[in-house]
């Protein structure tokens, strides 16, 4: 029996035995940057301590990952805390199971000015004031909220919930999670909007009902339809210009969930359901926005970060970007359960339902210019360390390329950064 994709995504993702509930996790079925860098990590620990210090340095500094998956970033969060004493802001690449990022700081100049490991500052140390205050590691308090039960192997530290907690104070980070919230699909016919219908089993599409008064409210203001003036092209909100953040060469919103290379537009693989008698297909972010605003409501004070692939306003997808993962490749969005069903985000749309709620202008940036800004620029090391230190050098590398990775605008560096803080000044993300 066919039904709307919203009911259809949710029973196949996070039903009893749903994609996301049962299984090992998604991390065998596709790469985000969680998996692809310890860098990552490093980076969000940066902004964490800029929380921490916009907070005053609470007794206790909530970090809150919503869709955790199985733990994987609170689990190198953890580590890195616990060893940021000795994480320098200079070339100090490590092995990730040493908990040691390998991130490359910004640098002034050429590579051959960057600042000496032995002579930088650690991460998130502050010059000394002679009055002792306990580290972040003794503050810090991480929970992951899942609908899969608690990893075995979880360390003890880590807390773990199925619903997003209230009165965070501190970051609550959501990666890759708003393209995970089920969504209603519809299609612009000759009568106007309707929903898509689906079969579970086979993903056979179609039409339904006309959309309801709320769904199509929100497709009149957040997607037009082609008949409709391309107004938008040029809107600025809070500070962002969609016209100057979205052209088609350097956005990356077109690729596909990285999984082992691929960056396949959604709907462009063959046996893709496809629906008749339709001019435009849309994804309406409705639940997107509620879900977003509720999370940031949870936070009494401090800062929301949503890192996703996504669209704007200006240039939403003709054909939408439903798609499916498994097994680390691209395939057809049937719900059924045995894969990943997902959708790229309507991120100003999400963006502004999160500011209405914080009563607070958001950022919204690239990836690569996010990481940037916090440090990683996926440079090359400087060749003298080469002849001084060549092990030190290959490490040095390595991390490069994998910042490299998590920069690339044709990929993970093409994912936007949402920051809506709640009650702290922050600054947006400009890369330095």
């Amino acid at each position: 029996m066919s039904i709307r994709w919203r009911d259809a995504m949710s029973r196949a993702l996070y039903g009893p035995n749903g994609f996301f509930v049962a299984g090992s996790g998604p991390a065998d079925h596709f790469r985000t940057s969680v998996h692809a860098s310890p860098a990552f990590a490093t980076a969000l620990l940066r902004l964490i301590y800029d929380v921490d210090a916009g907070l005053g340095h609470p007794s206790r500094l909530d970090v809150v990952d919503v869709g955790a998956g199985r733990g994987e970033l609170l689990r190198t969060l953890l580590l890195t805390v616990g060893g940021a004493a000795g994480l320098a802001v200079g070339v100090s690449g490590e092995p990730t199971r040493s908990g040691r990022s390998g991130l490359i700081p910004t640098r002034a100049g050429s590579p051959e000015t960057l600042t000496p490991a032995a002579s930088a500052r650690p991460l998130g140390e502050e010059p000394s004031s002679g009055t002792a205050r306990p580290s972040l590691a003794e503050r810090v308090h991480f929970t992951a909220v899942e609908y899969a039960s608690r990893p075995e192997n979880l360390p003890e530290e880590i807390t773990w919930t199925s619903e997003i907690p209230a009165e965070i104070n501190g970051v609550l980070l959501a990666t890759e999670w708003l393209d995970n919230v089920p969504l209603d699909v519809a299609v612009h016919t000759a009568d106007g909007w309707r929903y898509v219908l689906v079969d579970p089993e086979s993903g056979a599409e179609t039409l339904g009902e006309p959309v309801s008064r709320a769904d199509l409210d929100w497709l009149t203001t957040w997607w037009p339809s082609l008949r409709s003036p391309r107004s938008a092209d040029h809107d600025v909100t809070n500070g962002v210009s969609w016209a100057d953040a979205t052209s088609a060469s350097e956005s990356g919103f077109r690729a596909a969930r990285p999984a082992q290379g691929s960056s396949l537009t959604a709907r462009s693989r063959p046996g893709c359901p496809e629906t008749p008698n339709s001019d435009h297909r849309a994804e309406i972010g409705r639940t997107r926005d509620e879900a977003w605003a509720n999370a940031v409501r949870q936070i009494s004070q401090g800062l929301a970060v949503a890192v996703d692939y996504g669209h704007l306003r200006g240039d939403r997808p003709v054909d939408g970007t439903l798609t499916g993962y498994r097994g680390g490749r691209q395939v057809s969005p049937v719900p059924d359960g045995s894969r990943d069903v997902t959708a790229h985000v309507a991120m100003d749309s999400v963006a502004s339902a999160g500011s209405e709620v914080a009563r607070c202008a958001y950022s919204l940036v690239l990836q690569r210019e996010a990481l940037r800004a916090l440090g990683a620029d996926g440079g090359r090391p400087p060749l003298s360390l080469a002849g001084t230190d060549p092990a030190g050098y290959v490490r040095a590398l390595a991390a490069a390329s994998a910042v490299a990775e998590l920069t690339d605008p044709a990929g993970l560096g093409g994912h936007w950064w949402l920051r809506q803080p709640v009650g702290i000044p922050h600054e947006p993300a400009v890369a330095r």
